[in-house]
């Protein structure tokens, strides 16, 4: 496999940080964004869903009837291959949380998780299941157990079926629910940018997994590493945005590779 050796070399007893993005995650059932061969996807923007009821009446509307198959994820292998790998810290991109199910420590979750639900009036955190329960229950006539799932946890639904959802509100002030994630064009909480940054510098080199690193959101880190002279190894099908900073360069899927490469950093 073209590139692993290297890989595996430079890795052997270094201080890892690990970053991770989408494609971790299509072994467990929930798509990527930028697959090759996958067409390009429109995903709801930051200001969207907090200026727009009609934008949040079609975000709650998809993502009830996408969320039974998405909370139905499981990690795969290659979760849990990444929870072997000697890492102090794993950045991930992922909001399905499965990095923790496998058992990876030291997760920091760049974009939330979808698992939560945040007031934009009072701040309460609330369980996404719980709002599950209530979204269906203000809408008895949604079917919401055979969705194909997508990238967000959402679904495709007709135009006259979001027009009739009914959102739901805050339990505690009556304001606006949001998902606890950063959608596009959102910003990262400085706290966690911060922490992630620490974890970079703090290691000898960064592996980066299943991304193609498109968005600044997860290549400032690569850069980081990059400006600090660290190893950079990207391990992603089809190319990324990292490549000319990478050291080393794998191009396979990742259920192959990461067998292989546990075999050479545990012998």
């Amino acid at each position: 496999m073209e590139g692993l050796e290297g890989a595996a070399r430079v890795l052997k007893a270094a201080r890892l940080a690990i970053l991770t993005g989408a494609g971790v995650s299509t072994d467990s059932g929930i798509p990527d964004y930028r697959s090759p061969g996958r067409p390009p996807r429109r995903s709801i923007q930051h200001q969207e869903f907090v200026n727009s009821e009609t934008w949040r009446r079609r975000y709650w509307a998809r993502s009830t009837v996408g969320w039974p198959h998405f909370s139905k994820a499981r990690p795969s292998e290659v979760h849990h291959a990444i929870a072997r790998l000697p890492a102090r810290t794993l950045i991930t991109q992922n909001v399905d949380r499965l990095h923790q199910q496998a058992g990876s420590s030291g997760v920091i979750e760049l974009h939330g998780a979808l698992a939560e639900v945040k007031c934009l009036g009072c701040g309460e955190l609330s369980s996404r299941g719980a709002l599950q329960q209530r979204l269906l229950a203000a809408n008895p006539t949604l079917d919401a157990e055979t969705a194909e799932s997508r990238p967000d946890g959402d679904a495709e639904l007709e135009s006259n079926v979001i027009e009739r959802f009914v959102v739901v509100d805050c339990q505690a002030c009556a304001g606006v629910l949001m998902p606890n994630v950063v959608f596009f064009g959102g910003s990262v909480d400085k706290a966690i940018v911060d922490a992630s940054y620490a974890s970079v510098d703090e290691a000898d080199a960064l592996l980066v997994l299943g991304t193609s690193l498109t968005v600044f959101s997860g290549y400032r880190f690569v850069r980081r590493a990059s400006d600090g002279g660290k190893p950079v190894v990207i391990i992603n099908r089809g190319p990324t945005r990292g490549d000319p900073l990478a050291t080393h360069r794998v191009d396979a899927p990742l259920a192959e590779v990461l067998p292989a490469l546990l075999a050479r950093l545990e012998r």
